[in-house]
């Protein structure tokens, strides 16, 4: 980062290039009870994102340029920020036939079939082969339903002292160390989703070792609370799930040693009556865009744990490297940015927000580094 800037707020405030989330959930078409382009890129504005990458479980899915122009016209006049969509992997996400990569891959940041990993090896390398050749980004979510048993939090100490059916780690980190398998024999560019698991960051460090091309990315949930945290609440259901005080440390410990290239918010909204449900039966996902800054920065930037600039590296400048997404700088000037007032504290309130999604774990907490100012293209697009 080439400088840090009050923008005339004084001291107490901070100014970066504008965050990018690679991963985010914006519900249209097909879910618009959930999130909205409209809401989702405003609540994005608001915390101090310039660019999101959306994932592509919608209705109808990305899977061809029909159904992707659905999702583009929806973005062209609702956006309000920079939104770039995902195409999937496969047909429906369905994981039995390619899409199209030629075809859709000037329209998209990357494939990925978010939500449900791809099962099959074999489709997987024919994947991995077809984005190579196109020069294309797979961007997966790792999860061996074999072995999932109908498990909906961590198969841990959790899981067993109230009775709740487990997800082993195995799930993730099996099909990580398959997928790294097939990206170093086939020169794909790889990039695993939500990582959450210990294993998981030494299978990708080791890859990383033996020149693998993978990055890849934890959300702020990950480092921040584990399956100790649990409470019999919704908002606690996300899918990779919380997982150990372990594998937090060891999430920690991959973001100061380089192997987590960039955080990632998996924003996932759902409605209220969706996430009442308990930790069995409600949907799986939380929001984080209205979250992310604020926490990551006052309980590791604050505690000394991961310098500001690093954080800002892993929110904004690192995912604009891999993805190839345009510059915050026009020459010298930083002309994409947000600043934060990093000086006075405030407490986290759901009811806030401006995501349809209110179920957060964080509800209640105290927090600094509110965004007051969102800058795209030198104009301001939210201000506190």
């Amino acid at each position: 980062m080439k400088q840090e800037y009050s923008y005339g707020y004084g001291t107490g405030y901070v100014a970066c290039p504008a965050f990018v989330d690679m991963h985010v959930h914006f519900r249209e078409p097909g879910y618009s009870y959930k999130e909205t382009i409209a809401t989702g890129s405003r609540a994005a504005a608001a915390s101090g994102y310039g660019i999101v990458a959306t994932m592509p479980n919608l209705n109808p899915v990305p899977d061809s340029l029909g159904n992707l122009a659905l999702q583009e016209e929806i973005i062209k006049r609702d956006a309000v920020i920079d939104v770039r969509p995902y195409a999937s992997i496969t047909i429906g996400r369905k994981g039995l036939e390619l899409v199209d990569v030629a075809a859709l891959k000037d329209r998209v940041v990357a494939f990925s079939d978010d939500g449900s990993g791809v099962q099959d090896e074999k489709m997987m390398r024919k994947a991995m082969e077809e984005m190579a050749a196109n020069g294309c980004i797979l961007a997966a979510h790792c999860e061996d339903n074999s072995l999932l048993k109908g498990g909906y939090i961590h198969d841990g100490r959790y899981a067993a002292l109230h009775g709740h059916k487990g997800i082993c780690s195995e799930s993730e980190w099996g099909q990580i160390e398959r997928d790294l398998r097939l990206a170093g024999e086939t020169g794909c560019a790889y990039h695993v989703c939500h990582i959450s698991t210990r294993e998981s960051v030494d299978v990708i460090r080791r890859a990383k070792d033996r020149g693998v091309n993978v990055t890849c990315e934890t959300g702020p949930h990950y480092l921040l609370l584990c399956d100790g945290d649990l409470q019999e609440d919704g908002r606690f259901k996300m899918n990779p799930p919380l997982r150990s005080a372990e594998d937090r440390q060891a999430l920690i410990e991959g973001i100061l040693d380089g192997t987590i290239d960039m955080i990632a918010t998996d924003h996932a909204p759902h409605s209220a009556e969706e996430k009442s449900r308990g930790l069995e039966k409600s949907a799986m996902g939380i929001v984080g865009l209205e979250t992310a800054f604020p926490l990551l920065y006052t309980h590791f930037v604050r505690k000394d744990i991961i310098p500001l600039g690093k954080l800002i590296d892993l929110m904004s400048l690192a995912p604009r490297r891999r993805f190839h997404l345009p510059s915050p700088y026009r020459g010298e000037e930083l002309v994409d940015y947000a600043v934060f007032d990093i000086q006075n504290p405030y407490t986290i309130d759901s009811r806030e927000f401006i995501s349809l999604g209110h179920a957060t774990p964080f509800d209640g907490w105290q927090v600094y580094g509110r965004c007051v100012e969102t800058v795209i293209n030198g104009k301001t697009i939210y201000k506190l």
